[in-house]
């Protein structure tokens, strides 16, 4: 893994880490703005509370990548790893109940 990648690894765990943490803040806050009973000054000072929190603190910022290779597409959720790395090590016979299919 290059440094590009692990550091990609380490911004996305970051990310992670920083969205856990303000979850519950940012819902509350954006439940707040977007009930229409709420007087419209309250509403603004909930939206304007949301657009203070740190960007990397929404779950959209996160990317799923792969824990061998840093990659961030085709990756597979449920082992965590990329399509290229899963193939290369179900076709060792390293990961245990997968094979190839034949019929």
């Amino acid at each position: 893994m290059s440094v590009f990648e692990e550091n990609a690894n380490l911004r996305d765990h970051h990310r992670r880490l920083l969205a856990a943490k303000y979850e519950l803040r940012r819902n509350l806050y954006k439940a707040l703005y977007k009930d229409p009973s709420l007087p419209s000054d309250l509403r603004e000072e909930n939206r304007f509370k949301l657009s203070k929190m740190p960007r990397n603190s929404s779950f959209t910022r996160v990317r799923n990548r792969c824990i061998f290779s840093g990659r961030a597409r085709a990756v597979y959720e449920t082992f965590h790893m990329s399509r290229i790395v899963f193939r290369t090590l179900a076709s060792k016979g390293m990961l245990n109940g997968i094979k190839k299919a034949s019929w």
